[in-house]
């Protein structure tokens, strides 16, 4: 579809622009572990990816019939913050991709504000997404429900057809079409479910970044 007609980008942040899934799973899994649930970090990030965080922990309690500390949300996003901070990456292409942009550009996470912030600043994204930050925890509205994409639409006074979103969840990418916006998945061919409901599947940035040249909405 060259004549793709997009006048904003609305990123997600963890496994988009920041290689921050299996490091969130792994110390998540570790956690849970020292609480009586068991659980592998490939199971989590396969069950859990781009979902709200308080729902996992219900589902989890569920299953387990185990309740977890009022601490727990708390004591992980310390601990993951620390780690971070040492051992977080940029996910390969991401500032070439945002730098070459020809228009506007955003990231719209379920993560709190400050988690997006720290995240973007540790892989020196941040410069680049300054005043341009919507968090799920603000406008209270969590994937795949399409409001915190709406609401980054609404604020650049966008139509939702002329959005393009990048995502690597299937609650992402099902946010994205419930909000009639084009939907970019990247590296989701594991997932039937996100290929099957993703207007376009890619392998990497790199890719993204040519389909955009190829629609002028990025320089080479």
């Amino acid at each position: 579809m060259k004549d793709l007609t997009a006048k904003l980008i609305i990123f997600d942040c963890d496994g988009v622009l920041v290689d921050s899934e299996r490091l969130t799973n792994d110390v998540l899994a570790e956690l849970l572990s020292t609480h009586g649930i068991q659980i592998s970090g490939n199971e989590s990030q396969g069950r859990f990816r781009g979902m709200k965080f308080t729902k996992c922990l219900e589902i989890l309690e569920c299953e387990s019939g185990i309740e977890l500390p009022e601490s727990f949300e708390t004591d992980f996003r310390q601990r993951m913050s620390a780690i971070f901070q040492a051992q977080l990456r940029p996910v390969e292409g991401a500032l070439r991709l945002v730098e070459s942009l020809k228009i506007p550009f955003c990231v719209a996470s379920s993560g709190p504000r400050k988690k997006i912030e720290e995240n973007l600043q540790t892989t020196n994204l941040y410069p680049h997404f300054v005043d341009k930050i919507f968090s799920a925890y603000e406008f209270k509205s969590w994937k795949p429900d399409p409001g915190l994409f709406l609401s980054a639409a609404g604020h650049f006074g966008v139509a939702p057809r002329q959005c393009v979103v990048v995502e690597d969840s299937i609650a992402g990418i099902s946010a994205g079409r419930a909000a009639n916006m084009t939907v970019l998945a990247l590296n989701a061919t594991e997932d039937n479910r996100s290929v099957a409901a993703a207007n376009y599947v890619f392998g990497s940035l790199g890719e993204i970044q040519e389909f955009f040249v190829a629609r002028d909405l990025s320089h080479e």
